[in-house]
């Protein structure tokens, strides 16, 4: 998989991939991610990225030159299975989607900023709006960290046993059981007794019912799906 990012903040993107299950997979060549200066395809010679807003309103819009340059100059490299834009008003993520954008092989994803961008990138070279939460972020780059972590992890050979990611909430629009470690007893807090028995079935079918319960008290909203 390659996921290139368009971004004002390239910089932004380097700690969170620098660390943990998305820098293994970097490490092993599983996953490419490149970020793009959007700056470095401005017009000169003041590079300019962004402007006030047709018809007034406070804020500032980025430009659709450079945003339409970088692209083409991208889309002139290879073919890219979706051209992603981050919104507050695009499709909500959610597990169901990070698993489909996980089998995908070139992904762009473009970072907004300010107001956001012109809506004409919106309109004619966006394929795909995606959310990450019902709040407004300062610019695209959280979102699309969260966006990359979200799928990277789901790719096959990125995480040893890939049983582990299928079994987290959501996966099948329920949450995940509770769970334990050793110690076995700490302040006098006791891992459940089915855990211990030794009994697959009986502690498969205990999990089974803590994630009903789990789904059903914490996000009542997936359980009026089941």
């Amino acid at each position: 998989m390659r996921i290139d990012i368009v971004t004002l903040f390239p910089g932004m993107m380097e700690s969170p991939f620098g660390h943990s299950i998305v820098k293994r997979a970097l490490e092993v060549q599983l996953v490419e991610i490149h970020c793009h200066d959007l700056r470095q395809h401005a017009l000169p010679p003041r590079k300019q990225v962004d402007d006030y807003p047709f018809g007034g309103g406070v804020g500032l819009v980025m430009k659709i030159e450079p945003i339409f340059k970088c692209i083409n100059f991208l889309k002139s490299q290879r073919d890219y299975d979706e051209i992603i834009y981050f919104a507050p008003d695009g499709e909500l993520l959610n597990q169901k989607k990070a698993n489909y954008y996980s089998t995908k092989k070139n992904l762009l994803l473009l970072c907004g900023h300010y107001k956001g961008v012109d809506q004409r990138i919106r309109d004619h070279l966006i394929t795909k709006e995606i959310s990450v939460g019902n709040y407004v972020l300062s610019g695209g780059e959280i979102a699309a960290t969260v966006f990359c972590d979200a799928i990277v992890r789901l790719v096959p050979g990125v995480i040893s046993d890939l049983s582990s990611a299928l079994g987290d909430s959501f996966q099948d629009d329920l949450i995940e059981p509770p769970i334990y470690t050793r110690p076995r007893i700490f302040n006098s807090w006791e891992v459940p007794e089915v855990l211990l028995s030794g009994n697959q079935s009986t502690i498969d079918q205990w999990k089974d019912q803590m994630s009903l319960e789990n789904t059903k008290n914490k996000r009542p909203d997936l359980y009026k799906k089941l």
